[in-house]
């Protein structure tokens, strides 16, 4: 499915044009999501030598389900192709691997602050904020494009925090739109939901910005309009639910997530090919 956003396409994951740094920056630990421990710089024993992932088609079956969730909104072709200019880090020295490394999550973050201020300039009830929000992004791309040594010395956390600010005020205009029953909007900002019977709940123009819903079941409920920027959504039960116009929503939180052909989903983002083996 083409992207409804414009801007949105190039802040998705491209791994022909990476050298798989997902699969070598990032440590993982052996869980649910991760068959085995993986320290930070080195490589998966799945990655082959084209950077390709050996069990791709399998990666479920095999007990890598987080990496079918995971999305560096297009960090891995921009560290590899532009910051780096090509460079492969197996064939280039070692510090200049330890620096791509450094770089990867960094990008990465500011690639996803992309994300969410893209879909917010795409949204009319933010008009109000759309100057700054152009800014905003216009900011961050430049960043984007430092130096290693840019980049790994930027305070990420402290230009998140200045985001965030814009994101708030964008998320109060859409919600305002969204009232609840008798016009209330939910503040479930940062609620621990975790395994929550919300089965048809009406949670139209809620917030649920960082709630944990990790197996909640929200089978039949009213999203429309939620704010769900940084939400928990693993092993949530979304089948039959409404999130039509919910917003800051990202595929990997859809792809951790359950549901069916029955959920209905905001255009920035697409049905799972998971939902539909489901029976």
């Amino acid at each position: 499915m083409p992207d409804q956003i414009a801007g949105l396409s190039e802040l998705r994951g491209d791994c022909a044009s990476c050298f798989g740094l997902c699969c070598v920056a990032l440590p993982f630990a052996r869980s649910a999501d991760f068959a085995l421990d993986k320290p930070a710089g080195k490589p998966c024993p799945n990655l082959r030598g084209d950077h390709r992932c050996g069990i791709h088609t399998r990666l479920r079956d095999k007990g890598f389900t987080g990496c079918t969730v995971y999305d560096c909104f297009g960090a891995g072709q921009k560290v590899s192709q532009v910051t780096f200019g090509g460079q492969d880090w197996r064939t280039g020295s070692r510090e200049q691997a330890r620096h791509m490394f450094e770089v990867f999550p960094v990008v990465r973050q500011l690639q996803e602050l992309l994300w969410y201020l893209t879909e917010a300039l795409s949204l009319p009830a933010a008009r109000p904020v759309h100057a700054d929000l152009r800014e905003a992004r216009e900011k961050t791309e430049l960043l984007t494009r430092g130096t290693p040594g840019e980049l790994a010395a930027l305070d990420v956390a402290a230009h998140r925090q200045e985001v965030n600010v814009l994101l708030l005020r964008t998320s109060d205009l859409v919600r305002a739109g969204f009232g609840g029953k008798g016009g209330k909007k939910k503040d479930r900002r940062g609620a621990d939901l975790m395994g929550a019977r919300l089965k048809g709940a009406d949670l139209r123009g809620a917030s649920l910005r960082g709630a944990c819903l990790i197996a909640a079941d929200l089978t039949g409920a009213d999203l429309r309009g939620a704010d769900l920027i940084g939400a928990d959504l693993r092993g949530a039960e979304l089948t039959d639910a409404d999130l039509t116009g919910a917003f800051f929503l990202t595929q990997p939180q859809v792809d951790a997530a359950r549901g069916s052909a029955g959920t209905r989903l905001p255009e920035s983002v697409t049905h799972p090919v998971h939902w539909t083996a489901r029976r």
